[in-house]
């Protein structure tokens, strides 16, 4: 995926949730609301682009809606943060978690790099 600063998800995934929840389920919150929040940073983009978003969560289905020089560098690093929300389709499913297991901390680093990287995009993308 991207390089990373680990600094945000050290900081996030080094700590207990509080509430009887342990590590693991703050890495895969780190990995779900990371994949929304490259989701809600596209939608955006593509109202700013006069756009309307289509019903889906799928960033894979969102980046194909806008033009080809949009966030290009960084697409296959978002495409996949795909596989933090499929799961969570299935009522069993822990938000964040991977059809073959829960996530490691260098998941989440690695999803919090690239929705910095996405927000940073779409906000210099906006601003123009």
């Amino acid at each position: 995926m991207v390089s990373r600063n680990p600094s945000a998800a050290k900081v996030i995934c080094g700590q207990k949730a509080g509430g009887g929840f342990g590590e693991q389920n703050v890495v895969t919150q780190v990995c779900f609301h990371s994949q929304q929040c490259v989701e809600k940073c596209i939608k955006g983009l593509m109202t700013d682009l006069g756009k309307t978003p289509p019903r889906t969560h799928s960033i894979v289905d969102l980046l194909g809606q806008l033009p080809p020089d949009c966030l290009q560098h960084l697409r296959e690093e978002l495409a996949q943060l795909d596989i933090f929300y499929i799961p969570t389709r299935y009522p069993d499913a822990l938000p964040g978690s991977l059809a073959d297991g829960s996530p490691g901390k260098e998941d989440a680093e690695e999803a919090i790099a690239a929705a910095r990287l996405c927000w940073q995009g779409v906000s210099l993308k906006a601003s123009h």
